[in-house]
Order: C-alpha cells, then sequence, then structure tokens
C-alpha cells in the first residue's frame, strides 16, 4: 500500500467531515445491508464507509479503503439517555453532536475535540492509544447531567 499515515489521518478528517457531521443523514447512499444507514466519502485512492442502524441509540462501524482494501476500522456504539423522550431533544442533542464532530482534527481523527462547551451542552471526548490501536467514549452534558454517552475502539486491520 502506497500512502503515508499522514495521509490517512486528513483522508479520515475530511471524510468525517463531509458526511454525518455536515449532512447527517443527508449524506446517506444506498445502503447494503437491509435496515441501516450507510455514508460515503471517497478522494483520489481512498473509501470511507459509515453504516450504522437505529437513532436515538444506534451501533455502526466506520471502515477505510485503499484501493478497494480495507486498511482501516472503528466500531461504535452509544446514543441519548433513556429519560429523554422527546423527539425535539433528541435533534437538539444531535445537532450539537454534528459541531463538535465537525471539528475533529489530524492528530484526533477519532470522533470530536477534547472538549467543546457552548451556552446549552457540554461535550467531551477521551481516548487512548494511536491510529493502529484505540479505544475512546465521548459524551455530552447538559446541566451538569449526562445527556449521551458513545464508546468506539478501532485501529489498523491486518
Amino acid at each position: 500500500m502506497n500512502f503515508t499515515e499522514k495521509e490517512l489521518r486528513q483522508f479520515l478528517m475530511e471524510a468525517k467531515i463531509h458526511t454525518y457531521a455536515s449532512q447527517g443523514d443527508g449524506a446517506s447512499v444506498q445502503p447494503l445491508l437491509p435496515g441501516s444507514k450507510q455514508l460515503e466519502y471517497s478522494k483520489s485512492k481512498f473509501l470511507y464507509r459509515d453504516v450504522y442502524y437505529g437513532f436515538v441509540y444506534f451501533a455502526g462501524q466506520e471502515t477505510v479503503y485503499f484501493e478497494g482494501s480495507p486498511l482501516w476500522s472503528m466500531s461504535y456504539a452509544g446514543g441519548v439517555s433513556r429519560s429523554l423522550s422527546s423527539t425535539q431533544a433528541v435533534r437538539d442533542i444531535y445537532s450539537f453532536l454534528r459541531t463538535a464532530l465537525r471539528k475533529v482534527s489530524p492528530e484526533r481523527p477519532y470522533r470530536g475535540p477534547k472538549q467543546l462547551i457552548n451556552e446549552k451542552y457540554a461535550y467531551y471526548d477521551e481516548n487512548i492509544g494511536d491510529l493502529g490501536d484505540f479505544w475512546g467514549f465521548e459524551y455530552i452534558k447538559q446541566n451538569e447531567s449526562k445527556v449521551y454517552e458513545l464508546r468506539y475502539q478501532g485501529g489498523f486491520i491486518r
């Protein structure tokens, strides 16, 4: 495979910004798996594919391919607190989440920044490891109460 880790990090950042973070489900393509949602972004010889199920609580997997071969993947699961029953509250939380996810960086290409706070919500992301082998979790608080949480893990496919 003929790419650098820097190129992969840059591609991951661009792919995440151009799919769910900016467009939500609007970036969907025809899913390969029944009942799933599938987001895709490609550039040069790289392809990013995010396949997930659910909305209030969801689970999925992101995979990056280079020249048609899978090389990196991240699985995730999470969602909003069970105590939230308002569809509008869920949409507001996910809108703030997409704002945080647009702040992804090449140094931390998994989810959002370490911290992002606005007048209503606070987003936090913590992770351990490197691009080849990592795990982490993110959460959102509103008035000191956790209203959203997600866990993730991944790395290079060998």
